[in-house]
C-alpha cells in the first residue's frame, strides 16, 4: 500500500533570518578571592618561579560559596547586555558552555533565564570544555542567520576550583573560576566568520575527569578531579591547533596582518607563545595573555580575555580578532569576529 502526501509541502513557511550576525557586546565576571601562587606551592612542593615559568600564571580567582555558576553567569551577562544595548527580555535564546555545573540536570541556561528575567527564552547548555564558548558563538551566529533567534546570549562559565586536586602537581596551579558572556545579534555586514571546528575522540583521556560518576558512586571515591597529560596536550595544542587557526583565517578571507587581536584559549602561556610563532603573527597583533592573572578558566577564558582587552583599551572596537578554543574531548573551534 502506498500513501500519498496531501500536497501542502510547498506551503510550509521557512524562518527568515538576518543576512549576517555579529557580537554586539561582551561582559565578564571574576570572583572576589585572589589566589596567588604562594597559596598553591606548599601542597605540591613547588615554587612561584616554577609555576610562572611552566604556565605564565601569577594568580587566579577562586569562587566563594555565593559565587555560583548561575550567579557568575548573570554577573557576566548584565554588562554584555548593556554593551549590546538590549535588555534580558530581548534575548531569544541562551547558550551556556560549562563543564563544572554541579548538577547533571537541569542545565544552567534555564536557571540563568529566570535569574536575568528573559522569560521563556530557549535555553540549553553545551559541554565542549575549553572550546565551548567558540562552539556557542558558532551556534548563535547560525541561529541569527537562520531565523530561529534574533538575539542570543552565549556564556562561558566555570568553577574549576571545585574539580581541582590541590595536591596534584600537574594541575593544582592551573585552573581558575569565572564567567564571560557575549550577545550575538543581527548585522548588515559580516561580523562573525565561518567556524572551523572538529574533534579527536581518540585522545579522550588526555584531559578528563579522573573518575566517572558511576565509579565515584560505586567505589565511594569522593569528589572527582580533572586530570591532564600535560606534554600530550602541549603537543596537540601547538602543532594541531595552529593549522586550525590558519583555516579559520582563510575561511574568513583574512590575512594575519589584518588582525587586531589573537585571543586563544588561555591554557598556558607557553602554548600561546608557540602558537603565535607557528602562525607567524606580526607584532602589530595584540595577543591575549589573560591567563597570568585569571588562570585557565576553560569555557570562560576567551570571553574573559576579550572583555579585559576591550575594557583596558588594548584592542579596538570594530577591529578583527581571531579566537580559538581547544580542550577536553579533544575538541576545538575557531572563528574570526569583529570586536564589539
Amino acid at each position: 500500500m502506498t500513501v500519498s502526501p496531501k500536497g501542502f509541502a510547498s506551503s510550509l513557511r521557512a524562518p527568515q533570518g538576518s543576512t549576517h550576525a555579529r557580537v554586539m557586546g561582551v561582559g565578564g565576571y571574576r570572583p572576589e578571592r585572589i589566589v596567588p601562587n604562594s597559596e598553591i606551592v606548599d601542597l605540591i612542593d613547588s615554587s612561584d618561579e616554577w609555576i610562572r615559568e611552566r604556565s605564565g600564571i601569577i594568580e587566579r580567582r577562586w569562587a566563594g560559596a555565593h559565587e555560583t555558576i548561575v550567579e557568575m553567569s548573570a554577573q557576566a551577562s548584565e554588562p554584555a547586555l548593556a554593551m549590546a544595548g538590549i535588555t534580558a527580555q530581548d534575548i531569544d535564546c541562551i547558550i551556556v558552555a560549562t563543564v563544572s555545573h554541579p548538577y547533571q540536570t537541569p542545565a544552567v541556561a534555564p536557571l540563568l533565564a529566570v535569574r536575568l528575567g528573559s522569560g521563556a527564552a530557549a535555553a540549553f547548555d553545551i559541554s565542549a570544555a575549553c572550546a565551548g564558548y567558540c562552539h556557542g558563538i558558532a551556534m548563535a551566529a547560525d541561529m541569527v542567520r537562520g531565523g530561529t533567534a534574533r538575539h542570543v546570549l552565549v556564556v562561558g562559565v566555570e568553577r574549576l576550583s571545585d574539580f581541582t586536586d590541590k595536591t596534584d602537581r600537574g594541575t593544582a596551579f592551573i585552573f581558575g573560576d569565572g564567567a564571560g558572556a557575549a550577545v550575538v545579534g543581527p548585522s548588515e555586514t559580516p561580523g562573525i566568520g565561518p567556524t572551523v571546528w572538529g574533534s579527536d575522540g581518540e585522545q579522550w583521556d588526555v584531559i578528563s575527569q579522573r573518575d566517572s560518576w558511576i565509579e565515584v558512586h560505586e567505589r565511594d571515591l569522593g569528589w572527582p578531579a580533572i586530570i591532564m597529560q600535560g606534554q600530550s596536550v602541549f603537543r596537540w595544542a601547538v602543532w594541531g591547533m595552529a593549522p586550525v587557526a590558519r583555516k579559520a583565517l582563510d575561511a574568513a578571507g583574512i590575512t594575519a596582518d589584518q588582525l587586531d587581536a589573537f585571543i586563544p584559549h588561555q591554557a598556558n602561556v607557553r602554548i600561546i607563545d608557540a602558537m603565535v610563532k607557528q602562525l607567524k603573527l606580526p607584532e602589530s597583533v595584540v595577543v591575549a595573555r589573560d591567563i597570568a592573572y585569571t588562570g585557565n578558566t576553560s569555557a570562560a577564558s576567551i570571553p574573559l580575555a576579550t572583555e579585559r582587552m576591550l575594557r583596558e583599551g588594548e584592542i579596538p572596537s570594530g577591529g578583527l580578532a581571531l579566537q580559538i578554543g581547544f580542550g577536553a574531548g579533544l575538541v576545538y573551534a575557531a572563528q574570526v569576529i569583529v570586536l564589539p
